[in-house]
């Protein structure tokens, strides 16, 4: 008998074959970069809308790669090497400004925001180097070990179907704003953040305005700025995180706790503040240009920013028609947000940060007011100054007992560790400005000042003291709904060797873009066009400003300005 033809190899023997012909390593560098962008989705994202957003997420990066290399295996080397990256500036944010990186962020990367962080972390310039001389090597080895090629077409046509998908689901489900503060999700809320962000730059651009007015300002020369009485130094001072804690239940306070917040009449006055917990340049932005960061909708974050040499109006610009010098003490770096090029667009002449100042570290409220004292000596002669002083002691965190020299004789009411800390620094800062105070009058004697201070935002444990009851979900879903007791601080008015000038625009409760009015109507100094429209505003809403009308007395202002040449490429 015949023997029996040979069949040849079986499937599964040939699968094998291949596979034992291409090497496990070579197969291993495919897939590994994929097993690790699972796991990280499975440690970062909290649910499945994130974890679909993640996933859709990491296609598009994979077949963008693809499309370009043709390569899976450096592809998703390269989509891995992303994606960790942004997770740990997403941390890294988070723990600075307590929220995770969007794709505003991507948009807004400039000179300021780099020099920035290689100045607050200068370890960092030294590790993207070292990152890069690892990173180059490796990823040509995976070039070179990589067995697989991919069509550029069926690849691109991947990747479009990644971004549909992604982009439909985003619009079915917008990203909430308030999820930005959670340390989660970092992966799916940037690229979801992406399509809400050009979705609304299409819509609007940057910054909200009314379509169109017939309405013009007329705006004043050069020289029409002429005050009744005597024009007083005017000095307005950032008290950081500053609120009148007796809002909460419960709360036990130091005796006279409430003084410190009322003004030369007696009375106690409430500030809107636009943000609650940390970003104090949206109030930084109020009252410095004297409008609403909440005209920028979803890029209000990066107010200050976009704000830099397109927003040429504000309290400095006005006061400095009316022949003031305009001085900034700041605390932390001047890049930081674009805070130095910022206020100079809106008028401030000499910006001096932290390191001008020679500040060391957080400083205490007395560092600033010594300085305060020491430049107000040197300005020119019969000439009034305005003087922004920017305060940060009260900064958190809490859990760390702040300059235990300070204030020595100091005796916790008996709260939490946290609030009782919270409590000793707000007694430092009374205890210091009234230093200040006696230290103008020393100083300067006859010479008179207006005063104007302001809680910048609310604490970030606030919410949680106000709100007992709630979640961390509930208590965003207020604070995005602006829910005034969740923004309440204060505002006051002093005054040395000057009575300030009475008004119906300073009101019990104001929102925070109506300082700057407030401020000059105080000191007495005529309104120009822009801020005698904001006061029609402000006495026809009552003090409230961008929510008066659903935003549209703030639209139609910022239209009047555009019109005006005071905004420009918003």
């Amino acid at each position: 008998m015949a023997s029996a033809p040979n069949p040849g190899p079986s499937a599964t023997t040939a699968v094998l074959a291949s596979v034992a012909a291409l090497g496990i390593w070579r197969l291993l560098a495919v897939a590994a970069p994929h097993l690790a962008a699972l796991a990280l989705m499975y440690e970062t994202e909290t649910d499945f809308g994130s974890r679909l957003s993640f996933a859709l997420a990491w296609g598009i990066l994979n077949f963008f790669w693809i499309t370009l290399l043709r390569r899976p295996a450096l592809s998703g080397a390269l989509s891995l090497t992303m994606v960790v990256v942004l997770v740990l500036l997403s941390r890294l944010k988070h723990d600075v400004v307590q929220m995770t990186v969007n794709f505003i962020d991507l948009m807004m990367i400039d000179r300021d925001t780099v020099a920035f962080l290689f100045t607050i972390f200068p370890n960092l310039r030294w590790s993207v180097i070292l990152a890069g001389l690892v990173t180059l090597p490796l990823m040509y080895a995976l070039w070179w070990l990589d067995p697989f090629r991919i069509r550029r077409l069926p690849a691109l046509a991947c990747k479009l179907a990644c971004l549909a998908a992604l982009v439909g689901y985003s619009l079915y489900h917008p990203d909430e704003a308030w999820r930005g503060y959670y340390d989660d999700g970092y992966l799916s809320k940037f690229f979801r953040s992406g399509v809400s962000a050009v979705s609304d730059f299409a819509q609007y651009g940057f910054m909200e305005s009314a379509a169109s007015t017939n309405e013009r300002l007329n705006m004043p020369l050069v020289d029409a700025c002429h005050p009744a009485g005597r024009r007083p130094n005017i000095i307005m001072i950032h008290d950081e995180s500053s609120f009148d804690i007796r809002a909460a239940q419960g709360i036990k306070v130091p005796q006279g706790y409430g003084n410190h917040f009322k003004s030369w009449d007696g009375k106690q006055r409430t500030f809107m503040a636009e943000s609650n917990g940390g970003p104090s340049w949206f109030t930084e932005y109020n009252v410095l240009a004297g409008l609403s960061s909440r005209s920028f909708g979803r890029f209000a974050y990066f107010v200050t920013r976009i704000a830099t040499g397109r927003v040429e109006r504000g309290l400095p610009l006005a006061l400095r028609r009316c022949g003031y010098d305009t001085l900034s003490l700041y605390p932390a770096y001047g890049g930081f947000m674009g805070a130095r090029s910022f206020q100079m667009t809106t008028g401030v002449e000499r910006f001096l940060d932290s390191k001008d100042l020679g500040a060391k570290d957080v400083e205490p409220d007395s560092f600033f007011y010594d300085k305060a004292l020491r430049l107000m000596g040197e300005r020119t002669p019969n000439k009034p100054l305005f003087t922004f002083v920017y305060l940060g002691a009260n900064h958190f965190p809490w859990e760390t007992r702040f300059r235990p020299d300070l204030l020595p004789n100091w005796r916790a009411p008996g709260n939490v560790a946290s609030i009782d800390e919270y409590l000793r620094r707000q007694a430092m800062s009374a205890e210091q400005y009234k230093a200040f105070v006696a230290g103008l009058k020393k100083t300067f004697p006859g010479e008179p000042f207006l005063i104007v201070r302001y809680g910048d935002h609310q604490p970030e444990f606030a919410p949680n003291l106000l709100e007992p009851g709630l979640d961390e979900g509930a208590l965003g879903k207020k604070l995005d709904a602006y829910d005034p007791r969740l923004y309440a601080t204060y505002y006051a008015i002093d005054a040395v060797n000057f009575e300030p000038v009475k008004s119906e625009a300073v009101m019990d409760t104001i929102d925070g873009a109506y300082l700057p009015l407030v401020i000059q109507e105080a000191a007495g100094i005529p309104l120009d066009p822009s801020f005698a429209e904001q006061k029609d505003i402000m006495l026809r809403c009552k003090g409230i400003f961008y929510g008066c009308k659903d935003g549209a007395e703030a639209r139609r202002l910022n239209r009047l300005l555009i019109n005006a040449g005071m905004i420009r490429g918003l």
